[in-house]
């Protein structure tokens, strides 16, 4: 391999310093966020990095293997994530080089251990599309939005009129805003999206075991609630990358149990303001569905006054078959299972 090597050790201080000195860097890709990974059910990461001969890293990529459980259901759901998407030493004139072989080395890693691999991109890679089509990934148009959280007043002005009086009015009518502080808390918050994912979202909800080490770990972010009357009514939960950006990673609200509170809406505001606050320039909605199907969800987002992006995803198919019947199977099985 010349001057390029794999690397599957590296050192956190370095790894860390990698992530957060690169324009493509996401708390996704930490070291920190490798050990939230490692410590709840049905998540497994792996670490991959290309770096030069004196041991540069050039890219990395933390990839999370996913399942829904055990036995069949388990089998057919196995898929290797990469949360924002690989990141990138772009100041390097080798770069698609070292692009080109860490995907195969990715592929050599991942194939056996995942029906399909997809990079759920949070920066523009358009650049080397040409590297990943090399490498067998199909890129696929996603939405999103990006809130510009550096002037409180600017920001404001872009949401929506109804949306702000809707978030004066719970604020008024004695919805707050607070930063989660127990256990018992992020229970309330678990309990609400556990029926909203059941009932109305239809996706598979990671274990309470996921939300319960995430706010054990207060370097990963914050767990931001809704409070009313003594009630924990809704929240958001927020991966932070330093001051750069805050992420939305859940969020749920009791929006049709209360008169003139708006759980949900001041969820995502609080978000926002949290940003704002804290220094944080951007508040990233991590995704507003496909351009080309109907998304209520990307209606509701799109009055926070974000702007709107495609910045896509690449999606590798290991096993056609598998996909296949996983695409399939696995909705007839979360009803009989």
């Amino acid at each position: 391999m010349g001057n390029y090597k794999v690397v599957r050790e590296l050192d956190r201080n370095k790894w860390y310093k990698f992530v957060l000195n690169h324009p493509y860097g996401n708390i996704f890709q930490t070291p920190e966020m490798f050990d939230f990974f490692e410590s709840v059910p049905n998540y497994s990461p792996e670490i991959v990095a290309a770096a030069d001969k004196e041991d540069n890293i050039k890219v990395l990529v933390v990839a999370v293997l996913q399942k829904e459980g055990k036995g069949l259901k388990g089998f057919l759901s196995r898929r290797a994530i990469i949360f924002g998407g690989p990141v990138i030493d772009e100041s390097d004139l080798k770069i698609e080089t070292y692009l080109e072989i860490l995907l195969k080395e990715l592929d050599i890693i991942l194939k056996s251990k995942s029906i399909y691999i997809e990079f759920r991109n949070f920066n523009d890679y358009s650049k080397f599309k040409k590297i990943f089509k090399r490498c067998g990934y199909k890129y696929r148009s996603h939405l999103n939005f990006h809130i510009d959280c550096i002037d409180k007043v600017e920001m404001l002005k872009r949401i929506s009129s109804t949306k702000r009086r809707q978030i004066r009015n719970s604020l008024k009518n004695g919805a707050e805003i607070v930063i989660a502080k127990s256990e018992d808390e992020i229970f309330q918050f678990y309990n609400i999206l556990k029926i909203l994912y059941k009932k109305k979202v239809k996706k598979p909800l990671p274990s309470k075991k996921y939300f319960i080490n995430f706010f054990k770990n207060q370097n990963l972010g914050k767990y931001l609630l809704i409070k009313y009357k003594d009630r924990i009514i809704g929240g958001i939960m927020c991966p932070i990358l330093n001051n750069r950006v805050i992420y939305e990673a859940y969020v749920a609200g009791e929006d049709r149990k209360y008169k003139k509170i708006y759980p949900s809406i001041l969820a995502t505001y609080a978000a926002m303001d949290y940003a704002v606050k804290n220094k944080i320039k951007r508040f990233d909605f991590m995704g507003a569905g496909k351009p080309d199907k109907d998304y209520g969800v990307r209606e509701f987002k799109s009055k926070f006054g974000g702007k709107l992006i495609d910045f896509g995803r690449f999606e590798k198919i290991n096993n056609k078959f598998l996909y296949f019947i996983g695409k399939t199977g696995l909705k007839i099985l979360k009803k009989i299972i």
